[in-house]
């Protein structure tokens, strides 16, 4: 059985000193008898220390008139990436002998970081998350005769696939930050889980013989099922950064493109099951 014993969530907090404080006075208040919210009685009860934090964080938020329209839109988003990617991991990892030993270490790290942003994400969101669909990692809608077929029996599709995954998660989670925007916990907390996913992407690609990021808008050996997680990827032109006579390929390599929720769709839907 898997579980996530070894991830310490105080990490996801551990840059943000203001919601830390805001989750340890709650936390003070609940000791002291305060009145406390059934999502983090549930939490603390089960004893998860995830589940815990994220309960509190959602009493937190809720102290502060409950999470407006737009911040639920793109939470529930989230979740439905990080619910794709924690049982793709699971599912992989529990799959006997697809997985290289060399490998497994660092898929199973990933694995629990992709079950704590679904714990994370749920308290948080409390009675507003949506449910968790159902998955056909083939990418063939539900038919589960999609290009990914063998996703299951070939350790180099699966990695392909693992791939294709954090690089579009962590390109998701940038183009959603201008919603957050005046919602500084969630945000901070938004890219958190955005930095870590990027270090999941920088490691499988390594892992698949790629560098560690992406050059212009080049598929990384990829399918070509898999080809739109790079559309935009070749933009060289970042605010203040526009230097067309300059190195174009390492502009490119130092950001990492937005895309639209309609962009991650797209890409996305032939992995659940019955579209989304």
């Amino acid at each position: 059985m898997h579980t996530t014993d070894n991830y310490e969530p105080k990490r996801l907090l551990a840059a943000d000193p203001e919601l830390a404080a805001r989750l340890a006075a709650r936390r003070a208040e609940i000791d002291a008898g305060a009145p406390i919210a059934a999502t983090t009685r549930a939490g603390l009860m089960m004893g998860g220390a995830v589940l815990a934090t994220a309960a509190l964080a959602s009493d937190v938020f809720a102290q502060g008139g409950g999470l407006p329209a737009i911040v639920v839109e793109v939470l529930n988003f989230a979740l439905t990436l990080e619910h794709l990617e924690a049982e793709f991991y699971v599912r992989g990892l529990g799959t006997a002998g697809l997985i290289p030993a060399d490998m497994r270490p660092s898929f199973d790290q990933i694995r629990k970081h992709e079950v704590a942003h679904v714990a994370f994400l749920q308290g948080v969101l409390g009675s507003r998350a949506t449910p968790k669909p159902s998955f056909d990692y083939t990418a063939g809608g539900g038919s589960g005769t999609g290009p990914f077929a063998d996703v299951f029996r070939n350790a180099q599709t699966f990695a392909a696939v693992a791939q294709a995954f954090e690089d579009t998660g962590v390109r998701a989670y940038k183009g959603q930050a201008a919603n957050l925007m005046g919602h500084n916990d969630v945000l901070r907390a938004a890219l958190r889980i955005h930095s870590v996913e990027a270090r999941h992407a920088a490691q499988v690609r390594r892992m698949r013989g790629q560098k560690g990021w992406i050059t212009q808008s080049e598929p990384g050996n990829l399918p070509a099922a898999a080809a739109g997680t790079y559309k935009g990827e070749s933009n060289r032109f970042q605010f203040i950064l526009a230097q067309p006579d300059s190195n174009s390929q390492a502009q490119t390599e130092a950001f990492d493109e937005t895309l639209t929720k309609g962009q991650v769709l797209e890409i996305v839907r032939p992995f659940i099951a019955g579209g989304m």
